[in-house]
């Protein structure tokens, strides 16, 4: 582990000798052998940091390699679709989570290498670094934070960036 790396403990997340709180999946931490989609777990491992994506009509763009997200941007969480765990367009015939939001949870997403970029179907679909609901709100197996944690963190992320989940 290095300072660079984002590490989920029980106390929050660790991130260049700062502490944020945050919160993980409402199926709580589990070995990555065990994780399965729809779980609603965090996979633990060390996962690798491999896009990041963000809202151009609701803020700047964090990092001069952030993509943008548009109207039409989803992601596949349906283990039958060829395209399980990769981004997707509108319109699409499999079951997908919608990228652009009403609300802000995605305006800003870190994508990590869990299950990709050739998904095990079953296994589980993306394990986002995203906004949180509210303090203390579960996620669906992702890791959530304030919205000013987010914002600081993204454009000091570098490529050596991993992050570290511990069952």
């Amino acid at each position: 582990m290095t300072p660079e790396d984002l590490v989920v403990t029980p106390t929050g997340l660790r991130f260049l000798g700062r502490r944020f709180p945050c919160t993980v999946g409402r199926g709580g931490i589990v070995a990555a052998k065990a994780k399965r989609e729809g779980d609603g777990a965090t996979p633990a491992g060390d996962h690798r940091l491999v896009g990041m994506l963000y809202r151009p009509d609701r803020l700047a763009r964090p990092a001069d390699w952030a993509l943008p997200i548009g109207p039409c941007d989803l992601w596949s969480d349906d283990p039958r679709d060829p395209d399980y765990n990769l981004m997707v367009r509108a319109p699409h015939g499999f079951s997908h989570e919608r990228l652009r939001r009403a609300d802000p949870m995605y305006d800003l997403i870190l994508l990590t290498n869990w299950n990709w970029p050739h998904a095990e179907p079953g296994r589980g679909s993306a394990i986002f670094l995203h906004q949180w609901r509210r303090p203390g709100a579960p996620t669906a197996g992702c890791v959530a934070l304030p919205r000013a944690a987010l914002h600081w963190i993204a454009p000091r992320i570098t490529y050596q960036t991993r992050l570290i989940v511990r069952d």
